[in-house]
């Protein structure tokens, strides 16, 4: 089986060619073509020996993406694109733009094992994870595609990120490398729906990330009725774990809250959501929860979002609504793989 050679590290792949008595420079050269050039073809290496780059191709192989569906919102000018990997399985990512840049939210995993019930992303689902070269060939098909560079990534896709999570660190490792893309990894937001024990290794690793927690719910009752995660860590654990993170990296965790008419919006919640955040390092991000055909769902109305702000805001927890951007299109993740599937 050929070894896929976007996915090592700069010292694994010297490692690997010392096996080929490659000498160790070209590694980096091959590096550099990987990651700064981005080819897709050992053949476009110039610097390259043919009679390495033959080798090359009988032993390594080059993950890329095909980009299946392009929309393009026109309200907001966000993109979502709709990848077909190798294996012929499909994955999306979001291209965000801001007045600070451009944000790309990407997949993990090929469909999701969560089961959340107003996610689209797990309707299909889960078929395999991720390799650190398929996390990371996201970011280089969209630059290469929009003709513009990605300042700030979320691991916010399709997928559970700390459920695949020596890969995720495979692909941190690649993304913040100085002679690749260099981007410092304070530029990462990491979401997860509450894998406790993972949360706890990731803050030994004190990355430097932004952890976003996707809560949902302020009491047990409801969350575990949304969300199959909290009938294996129910939201006090959970929530000792945030704390922890915020101890070992002083990093403020951002909560997201999906609000859902009649479910989880009402003031009773926001109090007993404020009470079990107070005195934590976080903020509350509230969103009105995507509609999607196999949920009966509906989300808050945008007064009642509002509302909800204030009165999260009056007990003391920082609370922004997050934009709504490619409404038009779908933007919300597993939707186009989905029907796509139907097709």
């Amino acid at each position: 089986m050929k070894t896929d050679i976007k996915s090592l590290t700069l010292p694994e792949l010297k490692a690997a060619f010392a096996q080929y008595n490659y000498p160790g420079f070209r590694a980096k050269q091959v590096f550099d073509w990987l990651h700064k050039k981005r080819v897709s073809d050992f053949t476009e290496m110039q610097n390259i020996p043919i009679q390495m780059q033959k080798e090359l191709v009988e032993n390594f192989c080059i993950i890329s993406l095909k980009i299946i569906k392009k929309l393009v919102s026109s309200m907001d000018h966000t993109v979502k694109y709709l990848y077909m990997l190798p294996d012929g399985e499909y994955i999306e990512s979001v291209w965000m733009k801001y007045r600070y840049g451009n944000s790309l939210c990407i997949s993990t995993e090929v469909g999701c094992k969560m089961g959340c019930t107003f996610c689209a992303s797990t309707k299909q689902g889960f078929v395999r994870q991720l390799s650190p070269s398929e996390i990371l060939e996201q970011i280089y098909m969209a630059e290469k595609d929009m003709g513009e560079k990605v300042s700030s990534i979320v691991l916010m896709g399709i997928g559970e990120p700390l459920d695949n999570f020596e890969n995720v660190l495979q692909f941190f490792t690649l993304l913040s490398c100085p002679e690749g893309l260099n981007m410092s990894l304070r530029h990462v937001t990491v979401s997860t729906c509450g894998v406790v024990d993972k949360i706890y290794e990731l803050a030994e690793k004190n990355l430097q990330l932004t952890l976003s927690i996707s809560l949902h719910a302020p009491n047990d009752e409801i969350r575990s009725q949304t969300m199959p995660v909290n009938r294996k860590w129910n939201i006090e654990e959970l929530l000792k774990a945030c704390r922890y993170y915020t101890h070992k990296t002083s990093r403020r965790i951002s909560f997201e809250y999906a609000l859902i008419r009649g479910v989880n919006d009402s003031r009773k919640n926001a109090e007993e959501l404020a009470g079990r955040l107070k005195g934590m390092l976080c903020h509350v991000n509230l969103i009105p929860v995507n509609q999607i055909r196999e949920s009966d769902y509906r989300a808050s109305t945008r007064a009642n979002v509002y509302r909800f702000q204030e009165y999260l805001n009056q007990f003391g927890i920082q609370t922004t609504v997050r934009r709504t951007l490619g409404a038009d299109i779908q933007a919300a993740c597993g939707q186009l793989r989905r029907d796509q599937y139907k097709q």
